[in-house]
């Protein structure tokens, strides 16, 4: 539970990740994962992994960075491409 609070008190001092919401309590980890290796600098993605750890972050991001059956994700080609690259080494 210790690691929902800091996820959560994490992104609420990082509101230019997830302008649009206004309820963070309510935000899913892989919400706050992919807006934070989509939209956040190196620091906060540094941040974000000693939150949740290197394997956790991964598993996310490699779950949802799946087309889903709609052919959707949500992640830039870029964003995707280097984290792919990045957890293949590190996770």
């Amino acid at each position: 539970m210790q690691d929902r609070k800091e996820i959560i008190n994490f992104i609420k001092k990082r509101p230019y990740l997830i302008w649009y919401v206004k309820n963070y309590d309510a935000l899913s980890d892989e919400s706050i994962v992919e807006h934070t290796l989509n939209y956040g600098d190196w620091d906060d993605v540094q941040k974000l992994l000693s939150i949740l750890g290197v394997k956790k972050t991964a598993t996310i991001f490699r779950v949802k960075s799946k087309p889903s059956k709609m052919g959707r994700q949500n992640y830039y080609p870029e964003v995707k491409n280097y984290f792919n690259l990045y957890f293949n080494k590190y996770a």
